[in-house]
Parts: C-alpha cells; sequence; structure tokens
C-alpha cells in the first residue's frame, strides 16, 4: 500500500468520480482506476462502488478513506518539518522557460507541486533557448523547460517531457488556414513569426530556418502576446513552442511536415545541473512529466 495510492482514492472520495479525481491529480482516468483496482486486490474488499459516471465508497471505503486523510496529513507534516530541520536556508525552484512557449502544462504542474510542497519558493522567468542554457551554467535558474537543439551535456540531467510534431499558428484569413498539414516548402512565401529578444534574433532565426527548416523569412516579436497579435493580423505564421496540436482561438494550428510528408519533431525537456540535484527538482520533473503525459 502506498501513500500515492491514499491520494488517489482520497481524491475520489472528495469527488465522486473517477474522471474528475483524475483531473485533480493530474493523471489519466485509466491510471487512477488502476490504482484503486490494484488498492482493493492487495486488501481484499471492495472499496468503491461504480454508478453510472458517479461513485460511492463502501463501509470499508468510508473508513479508509478517513483513515488516508489523517495519514496523508501526517506525513505531509513529517516531509515539511524534516526539510526544515536539515535545511539552512529556505528552498527556492527558479524555473526558466521559453519565451514562446504556450502550453498549460507548466502552471499547471507549478499550481501541483506548490500544493504538495508548500515549502519551497516557486519563481519563474522566460528566455530564449541560449539565455536558458546560460541561466542553468551561471545559476540564475536551477531548472529550465526548454526544447533540445545540442547535444545531451553530461554534467546535466536531460530530462525528455514530449516529443512533438512542429506547429504553426495562422489566421482563419491566412492562405493555409483551410489545410490541417502544410509542407514547409510552403511556408517560405510567407513570413514567420518568432519570438527572441533582439540579440538573438539571428539565432533563432538560422535555428528554424536553416536547422528545422521552417521559414524564409521572419518577423520577431519581443513577447508571445505580441506574435500571436501579429498572426492574428495575417502578418504571418506564428512558429509554436507547444505541444498541444490545438490552437487558441481565433487561430488556426497547423502542422509542418518536410517535403517528403516526414514530420518534424520537437523534443521539449527538463534540464537541470547534476551537481545541484536534489529530491525537489526530480519531483517537479515528475510533476511536469505527468502534466505533459494528460495533455496528449
Amino acid at each position: 500500500m502506498l501513500l500515492r495510492q491514499m491520494k488517489y482514492f482520497v481524491a475520489i472520495a472528495d469527488c465522486g468520480s473517477f474522471t474528475e479525481a483524475a483531473d485533480r491529480c493530474f493523471i489519466s482516468q485509466s491510471a487512477i482506476s488502476q490504482q484503486v483496482a490494484s488498492l482493493e486486490a492487495e486488501l481484499g474488499v471492495r472499496l468503491i462502488e461504480r454508478e453510472g459516471r458517479r461513485c460511492r465508497l463502501t463501509p470499508a471505503g468510508e473508513y479508509f478513506a478517513r483513515r488516508s486523510r489523517t495519514i496523508l496529513a501526517e506525513a505531509a507534516e513529517l516531509r515539511r518539518e524534516t526539510v526544515r530541520i536539515g535545511s539552512d536556508s529556505e528552498l527556492f525552484l527558479n524555473i526558466g522557460y521559453l519565451s514562446g512557449y504556450d502550453g498549460q502544462e507548466l502552471p499547471r504542474a507549478v499550481a501541483a507541486f506548490s500544493e504538495t510542497y508548500p515549502e519551497v519558493v516557486v519563481s519563474v522567468f522566460k528566455g530564449t533557448h541560449e539565455e536558458l542554457y546560460r541561466a542553468i551554467l551561471n545559476g540564475k535558474a536551477n531548472f529550465l523547460l526548454s526544447d533540445q537543439r545540442r547535444a545531451f551535456s553530461d554534467e546535466c540531467e536531460n530530462y525528455i517531457l514530449n516529443q512533438s510534431p512542429a506547429y504553426i499558428d495562422v489566421a482563419a484569413s491566412h492562405p493555409l488556414a483551410g489545410k490541417r498539414i502544410v509542407a514547409a516548402g510552403e511556408l517560405e512565401k510567407y513570413p514567420c513569426i518568432v519570438v527572441s529578444d533582439r540579440e538573438e534574433e539571428e539565432t533563432e532565426g538560422r535555428y528554424y530556418g536553416e536547422y528545422l527548416g521552417i521559414g524564409k523569412q521572419f518577423l520577431f516579436a519581443a513577447s508571445l502576446d505580441e506574435a500571436r497579435l501579429l498572426a492574428m493580423s495575417g502578418r504571418g505564421a506564428l512558429i509554436v513552442e507547444s505541444a498541444n496540436p490545438l490552437a487558441e482561438p481565433p487561430l488556426v494550428r497547423l502542422e509542418v511536415r518536410r517535403a517528403d510528408g516526414g514530420r518534424i519533431m520537437r523534443t521539449y525537456c527538463a534540464f537541470w545541473q547534476k551537481k545541484r540535484s536534489n529530491y525537489y527538482l526530480e519531483e517537479f520533473a515528475s510533476v511536469l512529466r505527468s502534466r505533459f503525459a494528460a495533455a496528449k
């Protein structure tokens, strides 16, 4: 019997639904169902009776939920007090993420992590790939959400979160908007919009144009909001940093593929220095990966 199983069971007891409990715990419904089934098999008693989309606890389930709440609270207090005694300074998680990243995985992971570990002070900042790379080296960040553009470093933990097709967002009036998939060559006659600081524009344009083969001419925006406005006004196609295949209206999201129809895959990773690794960094990486998995 695991504390994690108790946490899932209490969520079901509170929500009265496997679906709502899965959302609350940031896992899939099948995963939470499997955990409950495993728990019932271990105990040899039925804890939950399903009633359509809802469920109710058996008397044994009521008792188990009540005792689990107490045990989980005691375990959380044990963890907090142990960390307080063993730490000489306040705990910080400084997260750097891509300026153009528009997924909800990171904010949801921060919310879930902070609920479980309120003793950790979480801060976030954004930057280009190269700015984030420098930040992890100089200690400005101790955790990164970024894309993979260079060989993995032996000095860092290289934790793959997701591999996703390349996407662009365009206005509904854009000539390519009626397509679901576009070939990279079709983008050459349209400007591609990239979020970048002025100092990194050349580097960013070379990466997308020469390495990924997406775009020949570029418009650069200082922020994601500015980039979206340019795309909405029909100025160009916004190169998306996200694993989500759906755009935020009124933009339309299209997949970009190579001329031969092959997919252009983006790899999103968590990075942190091995010499600075600790339980909280590893735990946040696990929470963040679960959010990417839930978004598929």
